[in-house]
């Protein structure tokens, strides 16, 4: 009797934040009560995956206890760009077994529960799954089929897009709630507190 396919999710949080002039990296910064860390990690480990990897760098990121779904992939080469950090998400879904990876970005702290469900419910003859918000924003969160991965960067700031903007047929929208709005300043954090 075949095992029953692993649902992996991947919270890429592993960049300096450098365009963020406060007391602390951006992803700790507190939003309302939580960090944006928090808030992100909250909506994908609500989801209902399997495993939720964590990929760090210039920061360490705290797992709340009783996250047992919950794995830390540290990316030394995190200088080189999110290419890289999605390249350790990849790596840690592949020892899983996952046949796909849902991957969003940890500074976005408004992608809902919702959008990371609807993005791995869509059907799975889809190689790439967007998602789609209502003001026409997107693509995170973002499924790659196992097929895909080899084609990703290896380095560089860019993760999936180039992949996507080469084989657009390969690509589903789902519509989401929710907002990829994502927090790099001090004046983004200050512009959602509150909202």
């Amino acid at each position: 009797m075949a095992s029953p396919l692993i649902t992996v999710a991947a919270l890429l949080g592993a960049g300096q934040g450098s365009r963020y002039a406060g007391p602390t990296h951006k992803l700790l910064a507190d939003l309302d009560g939580a960090t944006v860390f928090e808030r992100s990690l909250a909506a994908v480990t609500a989801a209902g995956f399997d495993r939720v990897i964590v990929v760090t760098g210039a920061v360490s990121l705290p797992i709340p206890a009783g996250a047992a779904n919950v794995t830390i992939r540290h990316n030394p080469e995190w200088e080189r760009g999110q290419a890289t950090s999605l390249q350790a998400a990849i790596e840690a879904a592949a020892e899983l077994g996952a046949e796909s990876i849902s991957v969003g970005l940890a500074d976005q702290p408004f992608v809902t529960t919702d959008a990371w469900r609807a993005v791995h419910d869509a059907p799975p003859e889809c190689r790439i799954v967007l998602a789609e918000y209502p003001d026409g924003s997107g693509p995170n969160p973002v499924r790659l089929d196992r097929s895909v991965w080899p084609l990703l960067p290896i380095d560089g700031d860019e993760g999936a897009r180039s992949v996507i903007r080469e084989h657009p047929l390969w690509c589903c929208r789902v519509t989401c709630v929710g907002s990829v709005a994502d927090i790099d300043t001090l004046e983004d954090l200050d512009r959602w507190r509150s909202c």
